[in-house]
């Protein structure tokens, strides 16, 4: 047995998060192509909506330490 990253992950079955998603989704190739599309807009439009909004108060963006010389 051998330990490490393959060049071809699926050659033993594994084939990660992405093949397991893909896997699971309803349809043919087309239909599941859609729902990915759908799907990853919807995670663009809930971080810029809602996660990067909350988080922007919490982030260091206008401490800055240069002086002005």
């Amino acid at each position: 047995m051998t330990y490490g990253v393959r060049l071809v992950p699926w050659r033993d079955g594994r084939d990660g998060m992405y093949g397991w998603i893909w896997r699971h989704l309803p349809g043919n190739v087309w239909v599941k192509a859609l729902i990915s599309l759908v799907l990853a807009l919807a995670v663009v439009y809930i971080l810029f909506q809602y996660v990067f909004p909350w988080a922007e108060p919490l982030l260091p963006f206008n401490d800055v330490t240069v002086d002005n010389q």
